[in-house]
């Protein structure tokens, strides 16, 4: 049976972050996973964290400048020390907060600056896996559809680049969601590069709502995670349809627990 973590980028949305954590512990959750927490001191994520005996999994690195559209620093030439700030950034909050992972987010790309960008990301991703050595650095493929321009789509496009860096510390985030939107044939990319795999996350095709509603049928996703013995965490990153804690009827529907 998979463990399920409370993304709180999504979840609780209503409430301030410190709020949104101890409200995950009440719903039951064992883990929490987080998206720019850095507006909140790092001690404090980590104290109430320990307090209600929950695991914070990982975080983003910082988007950059998101009034100019900027989803990430990863990519983006001429950005290099800003990227190399940001990383330093999220290292530090992480390991003060006590997680475990940063997603390394890449960014958005005009199409005829792609190539140039890939080379850009391969130095960046190369430092922060240096930098990083004792975390699991996430790279996750974003659909076109929420985040057009994001550099890339396809898990395929993340393996490429972890096999040419060959970090030990780098690995996919398998965003289910995202590959539905993307690319579909989710069980064949999960047996595939399973062993490349990080983080599993999950929500409704096509609306990211709770995982009981869509295209992609749950109970099917999570017993196949069970047969490739996949021992890592599930990441609730959906929307909620209403009220978070009313959404959580979805692990009943599912015959899970949390």
């Amino acid at each position: 049976m998979p463990k399920f973590s409370a993304n709180l980028g999504f979840l609780w949305p209503n409430l301030p972050l410190l709020d949104r954590i101890s409200a995950a512990a009440r719903a039951g959750f064992n883990a929490v996973e987080l998206h720019w927490p850095y507006d909140i001191p790092a001690i404090e994520v980590r104290n109430i964290c320990a307090a209600h005996n929950l695991a914070l999994l990982g975080l983003n690195t910082p988007t950059g400048d998101a009034a100019k559209g900027e989803f990430g620093l990863g990519v983006l030439q001429g950005r290099e020390a800003d990227f190399e700030t940001s990383l330093d950034q999220a290292i530090d909050y992480a390991r003060i907060a006590g997680a475990s992972a940063i997603h390394v987010m890449a960014g958005v790309v005009a199409p005829e600056q792609k190539r140039q960008a890939r080379a850009v990301f391969a130095r960046n991703l190369a430092l922060a896996a240096r930098k990083a050595a004792d975390f699991t650095l996430l790279l996750e493929p974003i659909n076109q559809r929420d985040k057009p321009g994001y550099f890339y789509s396809t898990i395929e496009e993340a393996v490429s680049l972890i096999e040419e860096i060959g970090a030990p510390n780098l690995t996919v985030m398998f965003d289910v969601y995202h590959v539905g939107v993307s690319q579909g044939d989710i069980f064949k990319r999960l047996e595939k590069y399973l062993p490349l795999i990080g983080h599993v996350q999950i929500a409704a095709v096509p609306s990211r709502a709770e995982p009981d509603e869509g295209e992609i049928a749950y109970t099917a996703v999570l017993a196949e995670l069970d047969r490739l013995g996949y021992s890592g965490w599930v990441g609730c990153e959906y929307k909620p349809r209403a009220a978070t804690d009313d959404g959580l009827s979805w692990v009943h529907t599912l015959g899970v627990s949390l």
